[in-house]
């Protein structure tokens, strides 16, 4: 099984890598594995859209498919903090400063990191399909630049969300039931923070050419917000001045929201505050419309700098 073909021709229509002749709208359509009505006439533009996400979101899971390897070693760190680090804070960290046990309470913290590795690899192959030509062969596609980076983060959210979802299974190691209702309460939380990791990244991205520079920049950023996020121990034990950029981190309102999620549906597991806007806590959905809505402004932010003419 492959991936649907895009068109492999300049961006200027004046012949394609190799010299040929140049596609026709017919044969870029068909070519990116979109319909094309017969006589020639182009299909409705929302269905070519919609085409166009599902071939990037196909190919990002036949990457996934593909790398059964590459896909395992990428949980064995998460599984290692949570079985080790877990296993080796549990007896020292009592149970009644975090109202349970220590690895439920790093549990949300282990998704948070399984789910971001995936949602960061978007914004570096974006670079590197830039300085391949991939990219551009995508923009001959009768399709907008917004649906392929809009194609891309569904793609890496979905990616994300599936290797997070694999972590799952261990809820009962850690002495949380296999309730169906909490395992969708954890899946929909992971689709919500890996679709805005996803878009973060591809913020970061889209005006980047060189993936060193990418990676450099999380190298600074990334730990300082995973060890502000409330994953590891809670955010009331940190310095004071750190409460203002917890306040703004978004792994906090992630992590936050995977604890209060188990906690609807397993008391007994308890979940210390998490974020709290001068000793208030934000409501579960307020959390979550705030993940989504600073998701959807950096996708869109992202989708105009991609719009701008190279």
């Amino acid at each position: 099984m492959t991936a649907p073909a895009l068109p492999a021709s300049d961006e200027g229509g004046d012949g394609g890598r190799g010299g040929g002749a140049a596609a026709t709208p017919a044969a870029s359509c068909r070519e990116a594995g979109l319909d094309v009505a017969a006589g020639g006439e182009r299909v409705p533009r929302l269905r070519h859209e919609l085409r166009a996400v599902h071939a990037l979101v196909h190919r990002d899971l036949l990457r996934l498919a593909s790398q059964p390897v590459h896909t395992a070693l990428m949980l064995v760190q998460p599984v290692l903090y949570l079985f080790i680090l877990g296993g080796g804070l549990a007896a020292l960290i009592p149970n009644s400063s975090l109202g349970g046990g220590y690895q439920t309470f790093l549990f949300p913290g282990v998704l948070m990191m399984t789910v971001q590795t995936p949602a960061i690899m978007v914004g570096i192959r974006l670079i590197t399909d830039r300085q391949s030509g991939y990219v551009r062969e995508l923009l001959m596609a009768p399709v907008s630049r917004p649906t392929l980076l809009l194609g891309s983060c569904a793609g890496g959210t979905i990616v994300a969300t599936v290797q997070g979802a694999v972590l799952l299974v261990l809820v009962g190691a850690i002495g949380l039931p296999y309730d169906p209702l909490l395992l969708a309460l954890l899946l929909a939380g992971m689709i919500l923070t890996s679709f805005t990791l996803t878009a973060l990244a591809l913020t970061l991205a889209v005006g980047l050419d060189r993936p060193e520079v990418f990676n450099m920049l999380l190298g600074l950023v990334m730990m300082p917000l995973l060890l502000l996020s409330g994953g590891f121990f809670p955010v009331q034990n940190l310095p004071g001045w750190t409460h203002a950029l917890v306040d703004v981190n978004p792994l906090a309102y992630g992590v936050d929201l995977l604890r209060r999620c188990i906690a609807l549906r397993a008391p007994r597991g308890g979940a210390a505050n998490g974020v709290e806007w001068a000793g208030w806590q934000p409501p579960l959905l307020l959390e979550g419309a705030i993940l989504l809505g600073l998701g959807a402004v950096a996708l869109l932010w992202a989708a105009r700098r991609f719009s701008r003419p190279e």
